[in-house]
C-alpha cells in the first residue's frame, strides 16, 4: 500500500516529543508499505527551523526510514511572535505542502492520511485528494478549534467562525475520521452530528520498542542516577512541550511548597514558555526544579527509567478533558507511576489501569498533597503501580498492534468501497 501522510509536525529522527506517526510509519515500512510524508520545517515546540532548512522551500529527505520519504515544506518562523504570526505559520505550510504535493511527489497513492491540529492541514488534504483522485482520512489528535480557543490561541471571532465552518466542511469531505480518544468520538457524534460509521478509533499508544530494549539491556539505572546527581532525590519527570497549553507554572508553584522534601522536578523539552519558566525558578531561588533541553527519544526513556514518577500536565480547560496525553504512555511503557494533572479520559485511563494518582490541575494544594502521598509510599508500592501501567498499556495500547489495526481499517474500507 502507498500512503501519503500530511503531518505539519512530523519529527526529525532524533527529536524528543510526541512521535506517534514516526513510530507508526516505522511499523508500516517494516511491513513493506510505502509512506511519503509532507511535513513542516519548523519544530512544534521551539517554533524554529533546523539550520539545514534555512533558505529552502521544499527539501526531500529521501529514505528517512526504510520505505519512508519525507518532504519538508516551508513554514514561517513567526509562529511564536503573535497571533498573526501563528496564523501565517499555519497557512504558509498549507501553501508549501500543496505545492510539494502537486509538483514534487510522483506516482499514485491508495489513500491520504492527514493529522490535525492544526485544522488547516485539511486544506492540503482536500486539494490533493481532488487532484490525485484519492480519498483522505482525517485524524483528530486534539479537538480544534476548541483547544485553541480555550488556551487563548484563537481570539478573533472572524477566525473562530471560519475555523468552525471549515471544520464542518473537512469532516464532511473526509471518508473516515480517526479519533484518538473515546471522548472525541462522543463529541463528534453528539455535538457535530458526524455519522458514527464514519469514525474509527486508533488512539495514542506506548512505544515498547525503546523501553523494552533498555529494560532488557545492560543500561544501568543506578549509574545514570549517579551521573545526574539523582541519588538522594525523589525524581518527578515531565517530558514534553513547555507551552501555553502545558501550563507548567503549576509544577513550579508546587515545587515551592515542597522545598522541605527531597523531590526534584525534572522538566525535559522546549517551548515558547521555557525561558519565562526558567526565570521564575531563578527569581524564586528554587533548587528543586531542573530544566533539560529536548533530547532524542532513546535518551528521554533513560531519564524516565531513572525517575521515580512521570507527570503529565495541562492547563485546566474543559477541552483537555477529552485527550489522552502522549507522554503518559511513555511513563507506562517505562513502568513508572503517573502523577496526572489532567482530568477526564486521561484520569479514567490511569484509574482504570491503577497506575498512578490524579491531582486537580492548577490546584497547588492538591498537587502538593498528592506528591506528599507518593513520597509516603514504599518502593514495593511504587513498583506495583508502575507494573500495573506497563501491563495495561501492553494489553491495550501497544503501538505495533495499533499500527496494524490502522492498516486493517484502511484495507477493509478500500475493499468495501467505503473509501
Amino acid at each position: 500500500m502507498r500512503i501519503l501522510l500530511i503531518h505539519q509536525y512530523f519529527l526529525e529522527k532524533n527529536d524528543g516529543g510526541g512521535s506517534r506517526f514516526n513510530e507508526m510509519t516505522k511499523v508500516w515500512s517494516e511491513q513493506g508499505h510505502e509512506v511519503t510524508v509532507l511535513a513542516g520545517m519548523v519544530h512544534y515546540s521551539t517554533g524554529k527551523k533546523n539550520q539545514k532548512y534555512k533558505g529552502k522551500f521544499i527539501l526531500n529527505d529521501k529514505n528517512f526510514y526504510q520505505n519512508v520519504d519525507v518532504f519538508r515544506c516551508h513554514v514561517s518562523e513567526a509562529y511564536n511572535v503573535n497571533f498573526l504570526g501563528r496564523l501565517w505559520a499555519y497557512f504558509s505550510f498549507v501553501f508549501s505542502s500543496i505545492f510539494a504535493g502537486i509538483f514534487k511527489i510522483k506516482g499514485k497513492f491508495d489513500t491520504i492520511i492527514v493529522t490535525s491540529p492544526p485544522l488547516f492541514v485539511g486544506i492540503t488534504a482536500y486539494i490533493l485528494s481532488k487532484i490525485k483522485n484519492i480519498p483522505f482520512i482525517f485524524e483528530i489528535r486534539d479537538l480544534w478549534p476548541e483547544s485553541a480557543i480555550d488556551t487563548g490561541v484563537l481570539k478573533s471571532k472572524a477566525i473562530i467562525n471560519f475555523a468552525y465552518k471549515f471544520e464542518k466542511f473537512i469532516y464532511k469531505k473526509s471518508k473516515l475520521i480517526n479519533v484518538l480518544t473515546p471522548a472525541f468520538k462522543e463529541k463528534l457524534i453528539k455535538n457535530k452530528n458526524i455519522d458514527e460509521n464514519k469514525i474509527i478509533f486508533i488512539p495514542n499508544a506506548a512505544d515498547f520498542s525503546i523501553s523494552d530494549n533498555l529494560l532488557n539491556s545492560n543500561f544501568d539505572i543506578q549509574e545514570f542516577r549517579n551521573q545526574h546527581n539523582f541519588n538522594d532525590k525523589f525524581v518527578i519527570t515531565y517530558v514534553g512541550a513547555h507551552g501555553v497549553a502545558n501550563h507548567l507554572i503549576q509544577i513550579i508553584d508546587a515545587a515551592e511548597k515542597l522545598t522541605d522534601t527531597n523531590v526534584l522536578f525534572l522538566l525535559i523539552g522546549d517551548g515558547m514558555k521555557k525561558e519565562e519558566l526558567k526565570n521564575t525558578v531563578y527569581n524564586k531561588k528554587l533548587k528543586n526544579v531542573k530544566f533539560i533541553n529536548s533530547v532524542p527519544k532513546q535518551e528521554v526513556f533513560k531519564y524516565i527509567l531513572a525517575s521515580d514518577i512521570g507527570t503529565s500536565v495541562l492547563k485546566k480547560v474543559d477541552t483537555f478533558k477529552t485527550i489522552y496525553s502522549n507522554k503518559t504512555f511513555d511513563y507506562m511503557a517505562c513502568k513508572k507511576p503517573v502523577l496526572l494533572l489532567i482530568d477526564g479520559v486521561s484520569r479514567d485511563l490511569i484509574e482504570k489501569a491503577n497506575c498512578g494518582i490524579y491531582a486537580e490541575p492548577e490546584n497547588i494544594e492538591d498537587i502538593e498533597q498528592k506528591i506528599r502521598y507518593l513520597l509516603s509510599l514504599n518502593e514495593e508500592a511504587l513498583i506495583k503501580l508502575g507494573n500495573n501501567g506497563y501491563n495495561y498499556a501492553k494489553n491495550n495500547f501497544d503501538r505495533k498492534i495499533l499500527a496494524n489495526e490502522y492498516i486493517n481499517f484502511i484495507n477493509k474500507n478500500l475493499n468495501t468501497n467505503v473509501l
